[in-house]
């Protein structure tokens, strides 16, 4: 696969790249179903069929997992409360018994945007807790230059642009929005980096959604993976 691989009719950015916007599990990290699993369990610790509500959950993968509940159990918190806990640890559970993978390249990709003078951020949809063991897990706690979660932007996640703005205003590393690239696996990824203005917005097809989905969702590149990210990024630099 082209490494390079721009949507024809997406409109490069002029500007250099200072900030890097990388989601997390489909993206980084390799998901094989775990997330999937994790709500699974989640739905039956709380005696719900979870065959009815998968649908729900892959079309809106990438947002935080409490709204997916809140969409799920609407009018009852306490249930979607008790829902996102039971994920959190189901998730836990299958980091601890080591079912969690980096993509390749990952990490040799993040270490060279970084030696490249580019910051980068690793977002999720976890919560906070879940976050950190997942860090724990891949011995990415030093990687990048800082991770966020929905709690780190006021509490809501994807498809809202705030953990791409709050990167940015976090970090301060760049003074344009046109100089963030995000990259990400869902259309909920897109919607965040578009909604952001990011410059750059990469869907990478290691995780739950596929190009055309990617694409109408305002993807700028599809990738293979993040791994071709500074190649694309350096392309659109030169362009």
């Amino acid at each position: 696969m082209n490494p390079v691989n721009p949507v024809p009719s997406a409109t490069a950015p002029c500007a250099a790249v200072g900030l890097v916007v990388l989601d997390m599990a489909g993206t980084t990290v390799s998901d094989g179903g775990l997330v999937e699993r994790a709500f699974a369990d989640a739905a039956r610790r709380l005696g719900e069929d979870p065959a009815p509500l998968l649908p729900h959950v892959r079309a809106t993968m990438g947002e935080s997992k409490i709204s997916v509940f809140r969409h799920l159990f609407a009018g009852d918190e306490a249930k979607a409360r008790r829902a996102t806990t039971a994920f959190e640890e189901s998730y836990a559970g299958l980091l601890a018994a080591g079912a969690v993978t980096p993509v390749p390249g990952a990490a040799d990709t993040v270490r060279g945007l970084r030696e490249q003078g580019r910051t980068v951020v690793l977002t999720t949809g976890f919560g906070r807790a879940t976050q950190e063991a997942l860090l724990d897990a891949l011995g990415w706690r030093d990687l990048a230059d800082l991770a966020l979660c929905p709690a780190d932007a006021g509490g809501r996640g994807r498809p809202f642009p705030d953990l791409v703005l709050t990167a940015l205003l976090r970090t301060g590393a760049v003074d344009d929005v046109a100089r963030v690239a995000v990259a990400g696996d869902t259309a909920y990824d897109m919607l965040s980096g578009v909604r952001a203005g990011a410059g750059l917005v990469a869907g990478v097809l290691t995780g739950a959604h596929d190009r055309g989905r990617l694409v109408s969702h305002g993807a700028t590149h599809v990738l293979g993976s993040v791994a071709e990210l500074p190649a694309a990024i350096a392309g659109a630099e030169a362009r």
